[in-house]
């Protein structure tokens, strides 16, 4: 038994993915997957059912924790609000108690040059990431407030070091981190945890990438100074473990780079 044993957490964007070698092959599983070790019930989010099915029975029957999955998808056509309220409702009724929300769901049209880049294009990254977290975190402060909880956002180096072709996905991340900090300000007296995490994942988006593109991918995917990438379980996902204990609460509104997943920076 964990620690986190008995205790809820919701996470978005967590359909199952997987590397070649079959360990986790995307952030979100693999906090999914990191999380269930240490005993927690899990909400997992996303727009593909079946990726959540897969997850469900694979971490249910691994590590003898419940699943709830529920498809949500904020984006700029849709009615949000009712669309997250609905996940919060669905998760108490299920477990009555939320104690960790990580938004970690993101999508965006990557590569496309600012000057290029389109209205809805600069919607999908908005939508899917800084309006996901916005609702998210409102629908779940009061839960969070009983339980001296902990919410966990996700920015980018695409936004700290402005990489090309990643407008709309960095003015996400950077809104990301601006509405952390105000949370962690304003939470702070609530006992609930706020902070960011900037990752380097090698996901299976990558390895797919690297194997039919090589080129544009040699072009394109630097390895990052500490040769190495992080591993979205073993690294990523167990440092959002490690926020989410209670001696953790001293680094409520850091910013937290992890260094190709081998160290942390706040």
């Amino acid at each position: 038994m964990g620690f986190l044993t008995g205790k809820t957490a919701i996470v978005t964007g967590a359909g199952r993915a997987v590397l070649s070698d079959g360990r986790c092959g995307s952030i979100g599983y693999g906090i999914a997957t990191a999380f269930a070790k240490e005993g927690a019930n899990l909400v997992i989010t996303g727009r593909n059912v079946k990726k959540l099915e897969a997850a469900k029975e694979e971490l249910e029957r691994l590590y003898n924790i419940k699943v709830l999955i529920l498809q949500a998808d904020v984006n700029a056509g849709a009615d949000n609000e009712a669309v997250v309220e609905h996940v919060v409702a669905e998760t108490m009724k299920e477990f009555g108690r939320i104690d960790v929300l990580i938004n970690n769901a993101q999508a965006s049209a990557s590569g496309v040059p600012l000057a290029q880049h389109t209205t809805e294009q600069f919607d999908l990254a908005l939508y899917s990431g800084l309006y996901a977290a916005f609702y998210y975190m409102k629908a779940c402060h009061p839960y969070l407030k009983e339980t001296k909880g902990t919410v966990i956002n996700f920015a980018s180096g695409a936004g700290l070091f402005g990489n090309y072709g990643q407008c709309a996905y960095a003015a996400a991340k950077e809104g990301i981190r601006g509405l952390s900090r105000v949370a962690a300000t304003e939470w702070g007296p609530d006992d609930i945890n706020v902070n960011v995490i900037c990752p380097i994942a090698w996901t299976a988006q990558l390895e797919n990438f690297q194997k039919n593109y090589p080129d544009a991918f040699a072009a394109n995917v630097k390895m990052p100074p500490m040769g190495h990438y992080g591993d979205p379980e073993l690294e990523i996902g167990r440092v959002c473990v490690q926020l989410a204990h209670p001696d953790f609460k001293y680094l409520t509104g850091e910013t937290l780079t992890l260094e190709g997943g081998m160290g942390l920076r706040p």
